[in-house]
């Protein structure tokens, strides 16, 4: 079965920002009930449709497919709200690469770095701009960013 193995980290500066280029992400949700997520997301001229398991630690069962752009779009429209719309750099480090997501919109301010393992206890190297550890904080979660968005994290 196919499966997501993640670390997530918050990001403490943007010297990221001189290694790479930010491309934009915008992407829906179906369905974010934690115990299966479905996910529409549209970057560049490609579009994916995602639908994601329970986390058990930081791995869960992920199946990934290409979809028509004009079909993503129309799916968007169907997703719950609000969208996201992140821009994310790509960054090699000691021979890993590196998901830097600065978020935009309502959850503006927040920049979250990833790192695909091929198993939970894989070693590897944090760069200097990579701060505290989130993995298991449900916050993250891209799709519980949607119901509650950082800003109002910071409001109250």
């Amino acid at each position: 079965m196919p499966q997501e193995i993640e670390r997530k980290f918050l990001v403490t500066r943007d010297d990221y920002k001189k290694l790479g280029r930010g491309v934009l992400y915008r992407q829906g949700y179906l369905n974010s009930n934690a115990n299966r997520i479905v996910r529409i997301r549209i970057v560049e001229n490609k579009a994916m449709i995602t639908i994601k398991g329970i986390s058990v630690g930081a791995a869960r069962p992920e199946f990934e497919y290409p979809i028509p752009v004009e079909d993503a779009e129309v799916l968007l429209s169907l997703c719950e709200r609000p969208l996201l719309e992140k821009y994310r750099y790509k960054i090699d480090h000691e021979g890993m690469v590196w998901e830097i997501d600065e978020f935009l919109g309502e959850n503006d301010g927040l920049v979250v770095a990833e790192l695909e393992l091929e198993a939970e206890d894989q070693p590897y190297q944090k760069p200097d701009w990579v701060g505290e550890e989130v993995t298991y904080d449900p916050r993250y979660y891209n799709s519980a960013l949607i119901r509650h968005p950082y800003s109002e994290w910071r409001n109250g």
